[in-house]
């Protein structure tokens, strides 16, 4: 049990992480294929969508249906999915900056102080960076128990998972970056905001590893696992796929999507072989 529970927070970390990759492409890349992040995006969304109706809820209902029976099995199934979806949209409701934040380098400025040094020093863009970072840091919370409990529970399913919210992570990073990167001219500090905001993963998947550990029955999983595949079914539809066509195209999200959900596919079907 100890080396299955270092294995998902190992992995919970990895996607965490991602937001790091996505900090240095901010850093260090002269330009972001915006094209590509909208493919991106919309291959998370169909990954996340499809193993969540696929794969989490029908694992979910095989948990319940031992000790609840068949049809109380499927009503807390359905119950817990509709909290999932329910308390992410409270959330997005109570804190509205965690909507995908846009990569915008509009509003960048460039100040000159006496020594003629170049000051970026834009008291608001910084308060827009550093708000940023703070919605993705109270997003990534969620994301982090999701994937460590799926992977702890069948680590095929969470290394998909955690493939899906990795690739989202980096347009997040470069999303937190810019702004702070823009007002202060520092890469480390502008980095370390893009690390900590990802860190927010393997901190939640502990946290909420130590809360609902005492209380651990197959219960309590399948309701997690539905809880679980509603908060992703949502960040889905409102948070990948509205970011996907912001970035690029409809069309190039809607290309996206499928081909995460094909990809989703057709990898359950070979691991069942």
């Amino acid at each position: 049990m100890e080396n299955a529970v270092l294995f998902a927070f190992l992995v919970t970390l990895a996607a965490g992480l991602a937001t790091a990759v996505g900090a240095l492409i901010a850093l260090f890349a002269r330009h972001t294929n915006r094209k590509f992040l909208a493919v991106s995006l919309g291959f998370s969304a169909g990954v996340m969508i499809y193993v969540s109706f696929v794969e989490i809820l029908p694992k979910a209902l095989s948990y319940l249906s031992p000790t609840h029976g068949e049809s109380s099995a499927s009503a807390l199934m359905a119950a817990s999915f509709l909290t999932g979806l329910v308390g992410m949209a409270v959330l997005y409701r109570l804190i509205p900056e965690l909507e995908h934040p846009a990569l915008d380098e509009s509003h960048t400025t460039i100040r000159l102080d006496e020594g003629a040094q170049a000051l970026y020093t834009d008291k608001l863009l910084l308060r827009t960076g550093v708000g940023v970072a703070l919605a993705v840091t109270l997003h990534n919370f969620p994301e982090g128990m999701a994937t460590f409990f799926l992977t702890l529970g069948d680590p095929q399913v969470g290394l998909s998972v955690a493939l899906a919210i990795a690739i989202h992570n980096i347009p997040e990073g470069i999303a937190v970056v810019i702004p702070i990167y823009y007002a202060t001219r520092n890469r480390a500090s502008a980095f370390g905001f893009g690390v900590i905001s990802g860190l927010a993963e393997p901190i939640g998947a502990i946290l909420g590893y130590l809360v609902l550990r005492p209380f651990m029955t197959d219960s309590l999983l399948g309701m997690i696992f539905a809880g679980v595949a509603g908060i992703m079914v949502y960040i889905s539809i409102d948070g990948l796929l509205p970011a996907a066509r912001q970035y690029g195209s409809g069309q190039l999200a809607i290309y996206g999507l499928i081909v995460g959900m094909a990809v989703m596919a057709a990898s359950l079907v070979l691991f069942q072989l």
